[in-house]
């Protein structure tokens, strides 16, 4: 008798199938299992793959959905909102998204972090600070980003709080958007050609006081942190205090690197202009091997019933390359 290829096949499985039936009982649930577990497995490994090949798009920010971003004050600047997209395969098609303004991750990022200490609280920024001529942008075919850009305005923010806006994906036009990275919280930081804000930017101090009409002189080495408030301003502390309601000092550059001091809220502050080395003057400094930013101050200021005279020096290492490309 002659045996088609299907007849072959069909003793064989059959032959196969006695083989089973005549195998213990516990050999043939064994059997049945791993074969079970096997299709399964192949049906997770298909669902990955799948899963690998999706183009799926995502709004970029950093821990807890915020993006930090330095403006100069001084003027307007754009930012961006910039979108990736991932998957294996490149799209056929334009993602066309549109964003909505949405304060309530502000408000869950607050509440999150910050509990109750609204002193910590992230301000939502004022609408004459910031501008979006249009919430839509596009991520082209066979593309992997798209970005929108935001104008800023900084001048007027305070150093000592955090401002930011938040926008989340409203729609889109084609494949899917990331769930956990649909929106977005911008957080707009200062900074000028001095310090950056936020308490950033620290100069090493080298320091003199005394109170007028005692004998002694105290040194002062350390550190003093300098805050960007205007385009030409910048605040410190007075010598060695702590307190910025009290003894906060505005230092004024003007266009010859000329400083002038004056209070910046309530310290009674008056500038010494007596003396050749701290002559209230900022310069670049290059000493052959590294670059500084440099002060040398001169001022009288009041704590309580006293006056108390300050001479010192303020130096910051930077690189100088770095902030031309940056147009500082």
């Amino acid at each position: 008798m002659k045996h088609t290829e299907k007849t072959y096949r069909s003793v064989r499985w059959n032959r196969n199938n006695i083989h089973f039936m005549n195998m213990p009982k516990k050999m043939q649930i064994l059997l049945f299992t791993s074969l079970v577990l096997a299709f399964s497995s192949c049906d997770r490994d298909e669902v990955f793959e799948k899963e690998q090949y999706k183009n799926v798009f995502a709004l970029i920010s950093g821990t807890g959905n915020v993006s930090s971003k330095y403006h100069s004050l001084g003027g307007e600047t754009v930012g961006y909102i910039s979108a990736s997209l991932g998957g294996t395969t490149p799209t056929t098609k334009d993602i066309n998204v549109t964003l909505v303004e949405d304060n309530y991750f502000i408000d869950e990022y607050n509440r999150i972090n910050f509990d109750v200490d609204k002193t910590k609280y992230v301000l939502p920024l004022p609408k004459e600070n910031y501008s979006i001529d249009s919430y839509g942008f596009t991520i082209p075919a066979g593309k992997v980003s798209g970005r929108l850009p935001v104008r800023i305005r900084p001048d007027g923010l305070s150093p000592d709080r955090k401002y930011a806006f938040a926008l989340r994906v409203e729609s889109y036009s084609a494949y899917e958007v990331n769930p956990e990275r649909s929106y977005i919280i911008y957080n707009v930081e200062i900074k000028n050609r001095w310090a950056e804000g936020g308490g950033k930017t620290t100069y090493n101090m080298n320091a003199k006081l005394s109170e007028i009409g005692a004998t002694y002189e105290l040194q002062m080495p350390g550190t003093k942190v300098v805050q960007p408030i205007s385009n030409n301003q910048v605040r410190i502390l007075a010598g060695n205090e702590k307190e910025i309601s009290k003894f906060a000092v505005l230092l004024t550059m003007d266009d010859e690197n000329k400083v002038t001091i004056s209070s910046y809220k309530n310290v009674e502050v008056t500038q010494r202009d007596n003396d050749s080395y701290y002559s209230n003057i900022f310069f670049i400094e290059d000493d052959g091997f590294n670059t500084y930013k440099t002060f040398r101050l001169k001022y009288e200021y009041k704590s309580g019933n006293k006056t108390y005279e300050v001479r010192e020096e303020l130096r910051l290492q930077f690189n100088q390359d770095e902030e031309n490309e940056e147009g500082l």
